[in-house]
């Protein structure tokens, strides 16, 4: 992995980070992820002329990874009920990478150094840790919480392999990104109106300014990512991706006001561990 894909990865981190945390305040959860989702389609509008329709054979990968990525918001909604922004983000992230380096592995054959793979297991044990203690104590982690984290998880790793693959079958990572955000935008579109009805399409205007700032990072975070995905190691780019959490820790203490404790610390200790062996790898 070049050093310029590394840093822009790592920038597509902390927007990820960002928009997650603008989903933990202001509307209810569900609200959230569908004005997110919405703005980020309005914003694939202004790159759409530019870039090229993708190609016959990237469609079928498109459609899954909206399907996946409806799954995705789903039960990061719920998650995101049932528990604080500090515990719910790093499971729901923790497991992705590994998920992804597994099947990656044995379906797309991509084999990493064994410093990446000892980087990525140490990232993972890293944010793994960073949930022990994620602004409650870890006798009141709600199992529900855990249960909607781990199958976000699983999303993420099903639509991060998806689109990784849909964009080298494409030729071209940024006609991907884009048709896949507008397409995404439009189906959470469709969702939203079965659910709430236009009532709640009405709930969200007055919310239009943050929807589009965090809109917008979630644009330009995966459309990175995706583009990512071309140049190097999908398993590398998805563990890299996870650095999201020290982003969040940040944004949780000092914005959310969630605490800060040794274990979050000794844990952001180990994710920079991690990140330095894939580096070196």
């Amino acid at each position: 992995m070049s050093i310029t894909v590394f840093f822009a990865v790592l920038v597509a981190a902390a927007c990820h980070a960002g928009w997650n945390a603008i989903v933990k305040v202001g509307l209810d959860r569900f609200l959230s992820v569908c004005l997110i989702a919405i703005s980020a389609g309005i914003a694939s509008l202004v790159p759409l002329p530019f870039v090229a329709i993708p190609v016959i054979e990237a469609w079928p990968f498109l459609a899954a990874s909206v399907a996946f990525h409806i799954g995705y918001n789903l039960f990061l909604v719920q998650a995101y009920r049932t528990g604080d922004l500090g515990q719910v983000y790093p499971i729901a992230r923790g497991a992705a990478p590994l998920l992804v380096s597994l099947v990656s592995l044995t379906l797309v054959g991509e084999a990493l150094t064994a410093l990446q793979t000892t980087g990525i297991l140490i990232l993972a044990a890293g944010v793994a840790l960073m949930s022990m203690r994620g602004g409650r104590d870890i006798a009141r982690l709600e199992r529900s919480a855990v249960v909607f984290a781990l199958a976000t998880s699983a999303f993420i790793a099903a639509y991060t392999i998806t689109d990784g693959l849909g964009a080298r079958a494409n030729g071209s990572a940024h006609s991907y990104a884009v048709w896949l955000f507008f397409f995404d935008g439009l189906a959470m579109l469709i969702v939203l109106l079965v659910a709430r009805g236009l009532a709640g399409l009405r709930a969200l205007r007055p919310y239009w300014k943050s929807g589009m700032a965090g809109g917008a990072m979630s644009f330009a975070a995966y459309w990175t990512a995706i583009w990512a995905m071309t140049q190097a190691p999908i398993p590398l780019v998805a563990a890299l991706r996870e650095t999201s959490v020290l982003f969040a820790a940040a944004i949780s203490v000092l914005i959310l006001r969630e605490p800060l404790t040794r274990v979050r610390m000794l844990a952001a200790v180990v994710i920079v561990s991690g990140i330095v062996l894939t580096r070196l790898g």
